[in-house]
């Protein structure tokens, strides 16, 4: 029994000392290299920094953009068409240069043939663009203009506009590195010289798509409506129809008719006259032999 106690004792003391040991191993360890401590730390403050820089990298989630085109067509008589034209203007106008533009106003024809027609293009603002569409067919409305069809579409542009710019950034990059190197006078004359014309096609390149995006951010911002006007048909009576149908046959048949005698008298009447003008010539050759 006190065999065992002992036993026990001293193999708590060996396992005591043993991990005393290793404490004092480690603690060595750690005092004898302070870089790889040093190292470790910069190494997860590293990691830390890259990926908050991941996180702010990240593209957030965000609505599709959406470049609209509103159509609107409307049929009224042909006297009208003008002035309905000149009031939806009016409309735009009133709602100021940041929710409505007028781009375009076309209007040919004459009233008494009934052969008017309009067109009137318009920048709106998108989030105005519903609005305006309601104010525009209660004036269509008021004048009593009759709406034919209302067309919406769309196209998406957030792919293109990211790749845009993402590629503005590396073009942007490029021409930094390529600045650096002239501003450095770093290289050869060929190598510099290569330098400045590639700094060249890289401001071009940026400012293509600059404008590209600017352009296409404009389409998504401001929707284009186009208005079109033309003339009311005219109601026709079956019984009337067939009459008038008929009577522009006939009108025609009698056209094709004059034009066909005006044809035959114009080749005619030189030839007459030529016949004639030789007859008097014959004559007046014959009249001295006759005299002698």
């Amino acid at each position: 029994m006190k065999k065992s106690l002992f036993l026990a004792t001293a193999a708590a003391l060996t396992l005591s000392a043993c991990s005393a040991e290793d404490h004092q191993e480690q603690a060595a360890d750690a005092q004898s290299s302070p870089m790889s401590a040093g190292s470790a730390v910069e190494a997860a403050a590293d990691s830390s920094t890259a990926e908050g820089d991941g996180a702010a990298d990240a593209i957030p989630a965000s609505m599709p953009q959406l470049a609209y085109d509103f159509g609107l067509s409307f049929r009224l008589p042909s006297d009208e068409i003008g002035k309905l034209m000149r009031r939806h203007a009016s409309v735009c106008e009133q709602q100021g240069p940041q929710s409505c533009r007028i781009i375009g106003m076309d209007l040919s024809g004459d009233a008494e043939r009934e052969d008017v027609h309009g067109t009137l293009s318009l920048a709106v603002a998108a989030s105005h663009a519903r609005a305006v569409s309601a104010l525009m067919d209660e004036e269509a409305s008021d004048a009593g203009a009759k709406q034919v069809s209302t067309t919406i579409g769309s196209e998406e542009v957030s792919k293109q506009v990211v790749d845009t710019e993402a590629h503005i950034r590396s073009r942007e990059e490029l021409r930094d590195r390529l600045t650096e190197v002239l501003r450095t006078r770093k290289g050869s004359v060929k190598e510099l010289v290569e330098a400045e014309r590639q700094v060249a096609a890289v401001n071009e390149e940026i400012d293509q798509a600059r404008s590209w995006l600017a352009v296409t951010k404009g389409r998504v911002a401001f929707s284009r409506m186009d208005i079109d006007y033309a003339p009311a048909a005219a109601p026709a009576s079956d019984f009337i129809a067939p009459i008038s149908t008929a009577l522009g046959t006939v009108g025609s048949l009698f056209g094709t008719i004059i034009g066909a005698l005006i044809v035959m008298l114009a080749i005619a009447l030189p030839l007459l006259g030529a016949a004639l003008g030789a007859r008097w010539i014959v004559r007046r050759l014959k009249a001295p032999a006759l005299d002698s």
